[in-house]
């Protein structure tokens, strides 16, 4: 692998790529004028598979078309790798995400399932994994099953917790057996020792050692949860990432090739995209909730009070996976957000068409409402899964008050929507929406945003390449990213609290750029767009009425500045949370309402299903 040693202001060319599972993509950045601009993309088929098995041909194709683009040489000669650090061509550093052959697919283990194993996969999550599975002493399952499934399983690697630091013994030697008697088998092939981390009770290590140090490869890193009160999650990351490159990538078919042309070490995927939504947090001083909603996995990341969780929804996508959202959410709660006449029958068949035809898009707009309807139902399903991982450590003792016996929310999740600043999206729905408004509310409405909340999306694929640039070049990304893919679509401001239809909830006055004063005042059920471009801002005076809040308490006022966007200022005054009429008529002249008013779809076919009704 090269050393990076570049200083930034030698810095000048830069390339990032993305070996995903079908495509390898490319992006070409460059100093210019004194600062780091995006230039343009290469991309082509990823070549993991047969008949090929060598991950560099599409890298080297997706690169060719950057060279085609740029007129520069990039390239080695007989395309041996990438030129680095020569003045006149190649560039000066260059990066590299994958998530070919189903990314990084790993199984934890601990003994209480909410406790250490759930650490165990946050802990794997975060590292960029798909969790295969995660097996626990009362997880309800019989030691046979459990062997059977470890066999089946076939995973990259294996993360085993359990145990306090001094605390259970035999349980976590139980397991350690367990995995011993399974002989799991690595996923890329027999031809190398499973890696597996051990996070668990450091007193109990020699013997860990003792049971499986022979027939796997072992690396044991400090205790996940050394005590109840204390999730220590970072050596295990590293220490999967490190074992990402040394065993799962260098088996797969020509990673061992592309280790050595670039500047830091492959990350997976997610990890490289969840390195970025920290890079916003972190930027903005906010919590923050991403998504990266892609066709067969939605994933969802939260930094909250500085804690970054990641979770990813194996089953839940746009393309590949479309039918598990179905089955998941239920086709009636997709049906909900469609303005017009479809039998479940034909909805059914459309969302079918569309997994066995992953790469096609909407010809109509009715085709794109129903896609949309579906991202809606992705993203809550999502959050719902995530927020079970995003919560406060079990086992813990506190101390409450009377007060705390009526908040049992706070016990589920630390997660509260009202706190949420920053809400950020990325994947090809998204970005493809033929308006910005549409990705506004399909993330307003898939997450339920509350109070007052900035909305981002990534207008071109590029957050992973980003984020393992960040890792060296924190400033740099960031300047990218900021100018050339982030992109602001406004601000929600949306109470929460429900009332009866046509009541008064929220009255905003607004002290506008241009120095005019709009005074807006929101029944039950409105919902209003106001311009406000990007890189403007307004002085807002949020007054909601009594069982409303908008982030400053019930009824109360809340003063802050609002910033524009692409879309501008919603006022959304539906209620949190969000229930559509039972009603078909009187749900579909609602969703017709109120997609006019935002101008969702062009006017004339929201007109048609009025007419229609």
């Amino acid at each position: 692998m090269a050393t990076l040693s570049r200083k930034t202001k030698e810095i000048q060319y830069i390339l990032a790529t993305d070996v995903g599972s079908t495509t390898t993509k490319a992006r070409y950045f460059k100093k210019t004028g004194g600062e780091y601009r995006y230039v343009v993309s290469g991309e082509a088929p990823t070549t993991v598979e047969a008949p090929f098995e060598d991950v560099t041909m599409g890298v080297l194709n997706a690169v060719r078309e950057v060279e085609e683009l740029t007129g520069r040489s990039i390239l080695s000669k007989g395309g041996a790798g990438i030129i680095l650090g020569e003045k006149d061509r190649g560039v000066d550093i260059y990066v590299t995400t994958s998530s070919a052959g189903g990314g990084l697919q790993m199984m934890c283990t601990g003994l209480i399932k909410s406790m250490t194993a759930e650490s165990a996969e946050r802990a794997a999550l975060g590292a960029g994994a798909i969790v295969m599975d995660t097996i626990a002493i009362d997880d309800g399952r019989k030691d046979y099953h459990k062997i059977r499934r470890i066999r089946s399983l076939r995973p990259d690697m294996i993360l085993i917790a359990g145990g306090t630091d001094g605390g259970d013994r035999t349980h976590i030697l139980q397991t350690v057996e367990l995995i011993k008697a399974s002989e799991p088998k690595a996923r890329l092939g027999a031809n190398y020792e499973l890696p597996v981390v051990y996070a668990g009770n450091k007193a109990v290590r020699k013997e860990v050692t003792e049971i499986i140090g022979k027939e796997v490869s072992l690396e044991i890193v400090d205790n996940i949860r050394p005590t109840l009160a204390v999730e220590y999650i970072e050596p295990s990351r590293q220490a999967i990432h490190l074992l990402f490159m040394e065993h799962v990538m260098s088996h797969a078919p020509g990673y061992d090739k592309l280790m050595t042309w670039t500047d830091v070490p492959i990350m997976p995927t997610p990890a490289g995209e969840g390195m970025m939504v920290q890079l916003i947090a972190k930027t903005f001083n906010t919590n923050t909730i991403g998504v990266g909603l892609g066709g067969a996995t939605t994933n969802i990341y939260s930094i909250v009070e500085g804690k970054f969780v990641r979770t990813v929804s194996a089953n839940l996508g746009m393309s590949y996976s479309i039918c598990n959202v179905m089955k998941e959410a239920k086709i009636e709660n997709i049906a909900r957000w469609i303005p017009f006449e479809l039998d479940e029958r034909n909805l059914r068949n459309r969302l079918r068409n569309k997994m066995i035809r992953p790469t096609t898009i909407p010809q109509s707009t009715q085709g794109l409402i129903i896609e949309h309807s579906v991202a809606r139902e992705a993203l809550r399903l999502g959050l719902k899964h995530h927020k079970t991982l995003a919560r406060g450590l079990k086992g813990i003792k506190i101390e409450r008050t009377v007060g705390d016996l009526f908040d049992q929310a706070q016990q589920e999740t630390y997660i509260d929507l009202l706190k949420i600043n920053i809400v950020v999206g990325t994947g090809g729905l998204l970005s493809h929406a033929p308006r910005r408004v549409q990705s506004l509310l399909v993330l307003t409405d898939g997450f339920s945003v509350e109070g007052v909340t900035r909305l981002f999306q990534a207008s071109v694929f590029m957050m992973p390449h980003l984020g393992v640039l960040s890792t060296v070049q924190e400033k740099i990304a960031w300047e990218i990213f900021d100018k050339d893919c982030l992109l602001r679509l406004g601000t929600v401001i949306a109470p929460k609290g429900t009332a009866k239809p046509g009541e008064d909830v929220i009255s905003v006055t607004l002290e506008m750029p241009d120095g005019k004063t709009l005074n807006e005042k929101l029944r039950f059920g409105e919902i209003k767009r106001i311009p406000l471009a990007e890189g403007e801002e307004a002085k807002a005076t949020i007054t909601p009425r009594r069982g409303f809040n908008v982030g400053a308490g019930s009824g109360r006022k809340l003063e802050t500045s609002i910033m524009g966007g692409t879309v501008g200022i919603v006022i959304d005054a539906r209620g949190r949370p969000l229930q559509l009429p039972k009603d078909d008529n009187e749900r579909m002249t609602k969703l017709i309402e109120w997609f006019t008013a935002l101008k969702l779809y062009p006017e004339e076919v929201l007109k048609t299903f009025h007419d229609n009704l």
